[in-house]
């Protein structure tokens, strides 16, 4: 196990929400009831990044192999979608399926359920957004 202590800490993160149930390639996301005026118009996008925190990773290693199969070359930590990292923090893009007050349904996300969230974003800018929908487009 690998430890770096080269920039300190820059500051404090808190989840926002929860992976609440996952179904197949479907999960439910409870975002803090405080928080849910920050989802307004989230459903104009499909596609959104979800990013957690890997709460149950212990340690890490700078060189993994990927999925964690020892027929697979060595490669980066940073090279893979490893949950064992320097800073435990997932993302994933996942298709937005709703968006329901505080509970977003998404599919594609893979996180368990009771992982912490620590942030949402689209992955789309929202200039992006209008081009598309002035050219016909959906997103």
């Amino acid at each position: 196990m690998s430890k770096s202590s080269c920039c300190g800490t820059v500051g404090e993160l808190r989840p926002i929400g929860i992976v609440r149930s996952v179904e197949g390639n479907v999960s439910e996301i409870v975002v803090h009831p405080d928080l849910e005026e920050g989802l307004y118009r989230l459903d104009d996008n499909r596609e959104i990044l979800i990013l957690f925190y890997f709460d149950r990773s212990e340690g890490f290693d700078l060189k993994v192999h990927p999925r964690g199969d020892p027929s697979e070359p060595l490669v980066g930590v940073f090279a893979t979608r490893s949950p064992r990292r320097p800073n435990q923090i997932g993302v994933t893009s996942v298709r937005l399926l709703s968006v329901n007050g505080n509970v977003l349904r998404v599919e594609g996300l893979d996180a368990w359920e009771g992982t912490p969230v620590l942030d949402i974003k689209p992955v789309r800018r929202r200039d992006e957004l209008r081009m598309d929908k002035v050219r016909g487009k959906t997103n």
